[in-house]
């Protein structure tokens, strides 16, 4: 699909990896319709691109608040193209810790965000994009979910979260069966360690540290690249129904 005048949906698109999308799929001509719970930082982003962009205030899990969010995109700009689900928690809690046992309501809560939150994004978006007329191969969307590379390789503290990345990439598959006869690509790319304010509390010793263990690049991620593989997937028709990692060759280790 082509990007330049098509509507892309971005959840988490005002802060760390969804910004990036936001900012390159908008400087190749597309409307962005930016869905984040940080009104901050989105009015902030839509006044600094001015054109083309709107920002709704929304909470991935909610229904209700989901809904409004495609509704007032469609009504904005009269179609859906795009959707890319960048919204997400990473909390690092052992199971068994120092201070007690984990809470259930921490490893509900991250399910809740990560997978029930992108799920629902994605059944919404898919329903507005069905309606679309089918561009070159049929195409009507594209649907393109984050993971993680914990989704493989877990660390200890990750449970909830490499659970929760486990079923985006569990997902993927059975989607882009289901959407394909209607025109619907569903992809999901799983990063690895990248620049992000997910990384902010860590110390640049500790930073320095994580990028050694990245056999090339020896550094972290940069969200634009991130942003750059985003748009190969929009372009490519040919990749559907898998997850693709991005991470530099790194393989996790236990701790």
């Amino acid at each position: 699909m082509q990007i330049e005048n098509r509507t892309a949906f971005i959840t988490g698109g005002a802060s760390g990896l969804g910004e990036a999308v936001t900012r390159h799929l908008h400087s190749l001509g597309a409307n962005v319709v930016v869905v984040d719970r940080s009104a901050k930082r989105g009015h902030a982003l839509q006044e600094a691109l001015a054109e083309r962009i709107l920002f709704v205030p929304a909470d991935v899990a909610e229904e209700e608040s989901m809904s409004k969010a495609v509704r007032l995109a469609v009504e904005k700009f009269e179609a859906l193209h795009i959707a890319v689900c960048c919204a997400g928690i990473a909390p690092a809690k052992r199971v068994l810790g120092r201070d007690g046992i984990m809470p259930l309501e921490l490893f509900a809560e991250t399910i809740q965000v990560n997978l029930v939150g992108c799920f629902n994004a994605v059944r919404l978006a898919a329903e507005a994009m069905m309606i679309n007329a089918r561009e070159g191969d049929g195409e009507r969307g594209v649907v393109i979910m984050t993971s993680s590379i914990a989704a493989r390789e877990g660390q200890v503290g990750q449970a909830a979260y490499a659970a929760s990345k486990g079923g985006v990439d569990s997902l993927t598959l059975p989607l882009a069966r289901e959407f394909s006869p209607l025109g619907i690509r569903v992809m999901t790319i799983a990063p690895g360690l990248f620049n992000t304010p997910m990384m902010d509390s860590i110390s640049d010793e500790a930073k320095e540290s994580l990028a050694g263990q990245i056999p090339f690049p020896q550094r972290l991620g940069r969200p634009v690249e991130f942003a750059r593989l985003v748009a190969e997937v929009i372009g490519n028709r040919m990749l559907n129904g898998s997850v693709i990692r991005l991470d530099g060759a790194l393989r996790m280790g236990p701790k």
